[in-house]
């Protein structure tokens, strides 16, 4: 019975057409290649798959593995002594074998069948001062390179890239042909957690502790902003939790972002005996039932 594990692996038939199996490889490489795909299993079925198209897509290979199998490759005196190792337990792949137009379906720079996008992907991680104000960073990449004989490998790349002034999480850079093999290079960027600040769309929140006499009586109280200090004015009877609003402070655009301060209330870790006499006294002059809602 004739051998036919390498057409089972590319899904065809013994009688396929030389297109029909180039299509099939096709396939199974955008659904299994190891840069779209992470799953182990995955990578066994591109290899799978990688090898069995070395040899079907080339007639001679063909015409041997259709008249001697596993052994097509092998002298023909010792056919019958003992089966070419290469096939025995699955299939022999190296990665440099990879043919260059299967990989240009990868890397490439319009999208492939089915829609997959042939951009390359990277991500980096900045502060929020670098997205304030704008930033020069430099990116180490690893990229799929394709020699003159067609055999892949991997190249070390250093990326110089501009973060412009008001990025946002989640948006994408695209830098024209700095992909693989001439493809755009879209890099996606995060901010780092900042101590003080969190982000909002184009607003920035800071919660800003304050007394219960500067929330009570109002005035001016010193506030950090991403570009400095500056006086913010609080309203007398002021409540923990209000929100003020600085117009304009917060992430830069067109359209600029502002900043927004979240009152916190913070007692004195320990009162003074004339701190103490002072609060008794405010107790007598101004009664007050904070839990008054609660039947209480």
């Amino acid at each position: 019975m004739a051998d036919t594990e390498l057409y089972k692996a590319l899904g065809v038939a013994p009688d396929a057409s030389a297109d029909e199996i180039k299509r099939a490889y096709r396939k199974m490489a955008r659904k299994f290649h190891p840069d779209v795909n992470a799953d182990p299993e995955a990578d066994t079925k591109f290899k799978a798959a990688a090898a069995a198209n070395d040899v079907l897509s080339d007639p001679e290979k063909r015409a041997a593995y259709d008249r001697y199998g596993a052994s097509w490759d092998q002298p023909r005196s010792e056919q019958t002594t003992r089966q070419d190792d290469r096939w025995q337990g699955g299939f022999a792949f190296d990665e440099r074998d990879v043919n260059p137009d299967m990989f240009r379906d990868f890397f490439g720079d319009r999208p492939v069948r089915g829609g997959m996008p042939r951009d390359q992907h990277a991500a980096i991680e900045i502060s929020l001062e670098d997205a304030i104000t704008g930033a020069k960073k430099a990116l180490t990449l690893q990229s799929p390179q394709i020699d003159k004989t067609g055999h892949v490998t991997m190249q070390t790349r250093r990326i110089d890239l501009t973060i412009p002034k008001g990025v946002l999480p989640g948006q994408n850079l695209r830098l024209k042909g700095k992909g693989a093999e001439g493809a755009d290079l879209l890099i996606e960027v995060s901010f780092r957690p900042h101590p003080i600040y969190t982000i909002e769309g184009r607003d920035l929140y800071v919660t800003l502790p304050v007394t219960p006499w500067e929330a009570a009586l109002g005035g001016k109280v010193p506030m950090p902003t991403p570009t400095g200090t500056v006086d913010l004015t609080i309203p007398p009877d002021a409540r923990q939790g209000q929100k003020l609003r600085l117009k304009g402070r917060g992430m830069p655009a067109a359209q600029k972002g502002d900043l927004y301060a979240i009152l916190q209330i913070v007692n004195p870790s320990k009162l003074s005996p004339k701190a103490r006499d002072l609060y008794q006294q405010l107790a007598e002059a101004q009664p007050h039932n904070p839990r008054s809602k609660l039947g209480v």
